[in-house]
């Protein structure tokens, strides 16, 4: 497995273009299924994940074409694909909304990615079920068939945003019109609706909830992935660490009120417009209580990541994670190299330290990855952070950005 080596206490500044959204990216991936026509997409990030999805479409029989834009056609869905490519992320389960709607028939495998506690997809099933779906689960797949799909009124159990996706892209070729109630608002939701609209479908938002009136069919269309919000937030954090002077461009800071409201409360120097943040780094920070919700809210995929900034807080921090309580596998990592945190109850309890030090330490998911090269950045010494591959899932050229501001790293 890749390793990354990074030797701490290098400024950073310049400039950092901000990618598309991998977490808008694949839904919108999976949306090609609902067309026999093709889909262009634009500034589709080159992550693992993106590269898993196409793959997927391409062994469920579509016409997959990578340059710098991605197309893809769908006429049919044949093939078994591979079950790893369902084990490699939670994302695969996008699929199988679409194909049913399409089709009439869909099966995948349970899916897998990051270890951040659970993530049911029971949801998604109860939702498909009323919308007139069987259902059968058999040894670790599940298979989904109809003869149509019925609009319906949903309300998940609680907020879902893949689920939110899933249900959107089945009501599109739906007979009726659905209501999901209580429906994600995270602008990748938001924008996944704009490119289905864009492709002929109806969806509309009001106080009562989403509601999509089933179309008799869908075509091709060609659209723009929104910048990776959570991409923006973590080089805002670091360079709030280590950082002279950063601009982050090609962002949309709209869509990341929260973090930067927590940031400028902690003391973090910044400006912002509407398409770029630049922050100033060695300020002194302030002590917060934070607790992760859904969109509007401050978001579960920056928790890991501001909880190395509240390392250097003067006080006693919080951080109550609300969304995945598991979610503080970094948090033992993040000891090793020097950080008081102490986790009880599903909230980390942070004091504060003068430095961190370089040392050996393990990544277990995509944003606790993340998280420890920022401590890496910012520690004495040299940091080895092992299996960097989740990093890859989400980032894309990650290191390569880092290096270009100033940050000595390599992967080994």
């Amino acid at each position: 497995m890749k390793r990354a080596v990074i030797e701490g206490g290098r400024i950073l500044t310049g400039e950092v273009k901000i990618s598309g959204a991998k977490n808008a990216a694949l839904p919108e991936l999976a949306a090609s299924l609902l067309t026999g026509e093709e889909l262009v997409l634009r500034r589709v990030p080159r992550v693992k994940d993106v590269e898993t999805m196409l793959e997927l479409l391409l062994e469920l029989g579509g016409e997959v074409h990578v340059g710098e834009t991605v197309r893809v056609k769908m006429g049919t869905v044949r093939g078994d694909p591979r079950e790893e490519l369902f084990r490699a992320m939670r994302a695969s389960v996008l699929v199988l909304g679409p194909q049913v709607a399409r089709f009439g028939r869909g099966e995948i495998l349970w899916p897998g990615g990051c270890s951040i506690g659970e993530r049911p997809i029971d949801f998604h099933l109860q939702a498909l079920r009323k919308m007139g779906a069987e259902i059968r689960e058999e040894n670790g797949r599940i298979q989904a068939k109809t003869r149509e799909l019925r609009g319906a009124r949903i309300r998940f159990p609680r907020i879902t945003v893949t689920g939110t996706e899933n249900i959107m892209m089945a009501a599109t070729l739906a007979r009726g019109e659905t209501l999901i109630e209580n429906p994600a608002l995270e602008p990748e939701v938001k924008d996944l609706a704009d490119l289905l609209v864009r492709m002929g479908a109806k969806i509309s938002w009001d106080r009562d909830g989403l509601h999509i009136e089933g179309v008799d069919g869908l075509h091709g269309a060609e659209h723009t992935v929104i910048p990776d919000r959570i991409e923006a937030g973590t080089f805002l954090i670091a360079g709030a660490l280590v950082g002279k002077k950063i601009k982050i461009s090609r962002c949309m800071p709209s869509h990341l009120q929260a973090v930067l409201e927590a940031a400028r409360e902690a003391g973090v120097e910044f400006q912002e417009g509407e398409d770029w943040i630049e922050v100033k780094g060695g300020g002194q920070f302030r002590a917060l209580e934070i607790e992760t919700r859904e969109y509007p809210g401050f978001p579960t995929d920056m928790q890991a990541q501001f909880m190395v900034l509240l390392c250097f807080a003067h006080g006693v921090s919080t951080v109550k994670e609300n969304i995945f309580p598991h979610r503080f596998r970094h948090a033992e990592e993040l000891r090793k190299m020097g950080c008081d945190i102490e986790i009880s109850m599903g909230r980390a309890i942070i004091k504060r330290v003068s430095k961190l030090r370089g040392t050996q330490v393990l990544a277990t998911d995509l944003r606790a990855s993340a998280s420890l090269v920022l401590a890496g950045l910012v520690a004495e010494g040299r940091t080895v952070v092992e299996d960097i591959y989740h990093l890859k899932r989400g980032y894309e050229n990650f290191f390569g950005k880092l290096k270009n501001l100033g940050a000595e790293i390599k992967e080994e």
